[in-house]
């Protein structure tokens, strides 16, 4: 017979992840996709309000061919990069498989909006290859 706090205490155990490096790598990558967010929801505010600052007209943008329309994309994706990058700081056993593809539709719409500002946006790229290699890395050591 097995008592109740025996049976928390294994469970709890189960739970832990198996090295210090993967917990690591697993906050690194919930902090960046909480700054990845609120970057594109930046981006997106300044689509909308301030678009005078980007390198080219609407006119040659690729996919829209309006900065509204980026604006909104960039602020549904910042949404859901942020609120994505909360559940894995919890680790809910669904978030790594939702900040792999959401951090791969981040890097493809930055890639669709590169020309407007590159730098700002391949540093956004480089920050979802990032994020994603730091959930992908270990990716069967923890069992979720």
């Amino acid at each position: 017979m097995t008592s109740d706090t025996t049976r928390s205490r294994r469970h709890e155990a189960d739970d832990a992840p198996s090295s210090p490096l993967w917990t690591g790598m697993l906050g690194f990558a919930s902090i960046m996709l909480l700054l990845l967010g609120g970057f594109h929801v930046l981006g997106g505010f300044i689509a909308l309000l301030e678009n005078r600052v980007y390198d080219v007209d609407a006119s040659e943008l690729l996919l829209f061919r309006s900065y509204a329309g980026w604006g909104i994309a960039h602020m549904a994706i910042g949404t859901a990069a942020f609120l994505t990058g909360i559940a894995l700081f919890y680790r809910r056993p669904w978030s790594r498989i939702a900040t792999i593809v959401i951090a791969s539709v981040s890097a493809v719409t930055n890639l669709a909006f590169l020309s407007a500002a590159p730098v700002w946006y391949g540093l956004q790229i480089l920050l979802d290859v990032l994020v994603i290699y730091a959930v992908t890395v270990h990716f069967d050591d923890e069992r979720d």
